[in-house]
């Protein structure tokens, strides 16, 4: 299953009232697997996906299934992915967009424990 994740930011506090970024297309495209189990999981995150900064900043990841060759386009005309790959981490691994310091409420909320990585 591929699935394609398309940043935009909806709300912003910039001097104009937009993105620098508005009008470019900022994609990245993963292949989530084929088992029932991960497109059960994928499916459900088909949709917006939203995250706030406090200064008031809002970026929307639209997530949904490509083709292969809608895949091959979104590659080969994506600008990258500005820095905000681990949203696309957060929503693989929590089903929604969470910072680090987000992440033990989230797991606690879920009745989960944190799982300390990288030496922490």
């Amino acid at each position: 299953m591929l699935v394609s994740f398309e940043l935009s930011m909806p709300t912003n506090n910039s001097w104009n009232g937009k993105w620098s970024g508005e009008g470019r297309l900022y994609a990245r495209v993963r292949n989530v697997g084929t088992s029932k189990k991960a497109r059960e999981k994928w499916e459900k995150l088909i949709g917006n996906h939203t995250y706030r900064w406090k200064d008031g900043w809002t970026a929307c990841i639209t997530v949904r299934e490509v083709t292969s060759t809608a895949a091959r386009k979104l590659r080969k005309d994506s600008l990258g992915f500005q820095g905000y790959e681990w949203m696309i981490d957060a929503l693989a691994r929590y089903g929604r967009i969470v910072d680090d310091a987000q992440v033990k409420t989230v797991l606690s909320f879920q009745g989960e424990e944190l799982e300390m990585t990288d030496g922490h």
